[in-house]
């Protein structure tokens, strides 16, 4: 079975050119250059026929007017008195008579014959008339001199023509050879028509012609040469072969660069294609655009690069939604992690104290007492605090966390945050500065040291004192919360105000705590129209720099 191959578009339009330009051209070529040479034979023969009735009328115009010389001639002589006076007159007619070269009077019909037979032997025409007195006036014409007069107008034609006595003989012609007029001579038809030129031979394109006069007995022969046909024909089929090539030629080059322009936007366009199948959603078509590039190619770019352009910002969105949704999955995943974790403990402490103290099998001092229902206490603030830091998340991410702004004992603040704190692990505390009325919202400028102060804790070295520093700078002030730890990396300090992030281990989790502490402080200083920074040198292991507004007393 053939299987059938499907051909590309170039292949494609290559054979529709051949078919529909290429070769009806070809037969279109062929078909006028035959119409072209039965034309150019029909003008042949109309010209060949046109010649032999021109060189009749010549040879009619010429004896025509040289009879009617010697009739003058003649005439003029019947009136002069003396033999003396005829031969002057006759003297001076030579020069007169184009192509004469002897005018005499001959007495005797023998001797007239004789004159003519001589000069038809010699190649020469003879013309005469009788006188009254019965004599001969005789004029001898120079061969030559006819024929330059009879073929003058065809100098430049390039047929061969004869003209011929009565009796066969060569009297005249022109463009002469030897072997075209014996050719001529065998297929000229013996039996002629009068007075009318006929078509003969058997070559088509090269047309025969003979005018055989009744008066005088000549005939008049017209040869088409093999050279006039050949600048006729030949020429002129040669010059329709050139236009037809030059036109095809032309039509070739055209096509050729129609079909390269649209071939290479064509190709652009299967790149395009294949760039999105293979998920580059960014690739746009660059069209070589010219006058060859078609209406549609261009609007199919356009739709095109459109289309991938909706594409591409559909993917960047999808992309960016797969981001927030891993994100969201992994905030959910911390979320249990941190629930798990901070919240058991205390839940466990209080659930143990509490079942102590309800215990009735045993006796319970006042002190054990005491100390228990201390530890529930913390533990349940403990509870509290971390229920408010994640309450306060979604309020912090859509930015609609409301405070209200008044102003607050700076210091006050500073000392209730430190009591909050639930545990020091030996670390002393030192508050040092002036700390003016701020305008902040109380409870949330707690919580905001309150966090500072126990990330401080938590992340310091053992035994080692947490610095609380103010600093006036024009209306607002800096407090400053320093601890002293290892340094560290600029990268890693802007990634601490991220939800969930600890400078610790996830997997060994050497301190506790939700990860949740500075992002919280970071929207609830800017919520109060402040400001927060972190930072961490030779000089201070870490500090946590708020900056916020006086209040106007």
């Amino acid at each position: 079975m053939i299987k059938f191959k499907r051909l590309k578009i170039v292949e494609q339009i290559a054979i529709v050119f051949l078919f529909s330009v290429l070769i009806p051209m070809t037969i279109s070529g062929i078909i006028i250059n035959n119409i072209n040479q039965q034309s150019v034979r029909h003008q042949l023969r109309e010209n060949a026929v046109l010649i032999a009735n021109m060189v009749s009328d010549e040879i009619d115009f010429f004896v025509d007017q040289n009879e009617n010389t010697l009739n003058q001639v003649a005439y003029t002589l019947d009136y002069l008195p003396n033999p003396v006076l005829k031969n002057n007159f006759l003297t001076s007619m030579e020069a007169k008579f184009p192509g004469c070269e002897d005018i005499k009077i001959v007495k005797y019909q023998a001797d007239l014959n004789k004159l003519i037979s001589d000069n038809h032997t010699e190649k020469k025409a003879t013309l005469y008339t009788k006188l009254k007195n019965g004599d001969y006036l005789t004029v001898t014409y120079n061969i030559d001199e006819i024929q330059s007069q009879l073929f003058k107008s065809l100098d430049k034609d390039n047929r061969q023509i004869y003209v011929l006595s009565a009796d066969g003989n060569l009297m005249a012609s022109h463009n002469y050879t030897e072997k075209v007029f014996r050719h001529t001579m065998e297929v000229l038809p013996k039996y002629r028509r009068f007075d009318e030129a006929v078509i003969f031979g058997d070559i088509k394109n090269q047309p025969l012609v003979y005018y055989t006069k009744s008066d005088p007995k000549i005939t008049v022969i017209v040869n088409t040469t093999e050279g006039v046909t050949k600048r006729a024909i030949t020429d002129n089929r040669m010059k329709i072969f050139l236009a037809v090539l030059a036109t095809a030629l032309v039509m070739i080059f055209i096509s050729a660069l129609y079909i390269y322009y649209l071939y290479i936007n064509i190709r652009q366009l299967f790149k395009g294609i294949i760039a999105v199948s293979k998920g580059n959603y960014k690739r746009q078509i660059r069209l070589l655009t010219t006058a060859f590039t078609p209406y549609e190619i261009v609007f199919l770019a356009f739709e095109f690069n459109k289309m991938a352009n909706a594409v591409n910002q559909s993917y960047v969105q999808l992309q960016k939604n797969n981001v927030e949704l891993k994100e969201l999955n992994e905030f959910r995943s911390n979320l249990i992690d941190t629930v798990s974790h901070e919240l058991r403990t205390p839940l466990t402490s209080i659930q143990g104290y509490t079942s102590r103290l309800m215990r009735q099998d045993i006796n319970i001092d006042e002190e054990t007492k005491h100390k228990s229902l201390r530890i529930i206490k913390e533990q349940s603030e403990k509870l509290q605090r971390l229920i408010e830091d994640l309450l306060t998340i979604p309020d912090i991410e859509r930015m609609r966390l409301k405070t209200v702004n008044e102003p607050v004992d700076l210091y006050e603040v500073l000392e209730r945050s430190e009591m909050l704190l639930r545990k020091k692990d030996g670390h002393e505390i030192i508050i040092e500065g002036d700390f003016p009325k701020v305008k902040a919202d109380k409870g949330r400028l707690e919580q905001v040291f309150v966090n500072l102060l126990e990330n401080a804790v938590k992340y310091s070295y053992p035994e080692t004192v947490i610095k609380v520093e103010s600093e006036m700078v024009g209306d607002k002030i800096e407090i400053s919360v320093k601890n002293e730890c290892d340094i560290i990396p600029k990268d890693k300090l802007q990634r601490l105000f991220g939800k969930f992030i600890r400078l610790d281990d996830n997997t060994t989790r050497t301190t506790r705590g939700t990860g949740l502490g500075l992002f919280i402080v970071k929207g609830l200083v800017e919520a109060m129209n402040g400001k927060i920074e972190l930072s961490s040198t030779d000089g201070c292991g870490f500090c946590a720099k708020v900056t916020l507004e006086l209040a106007n007393d």
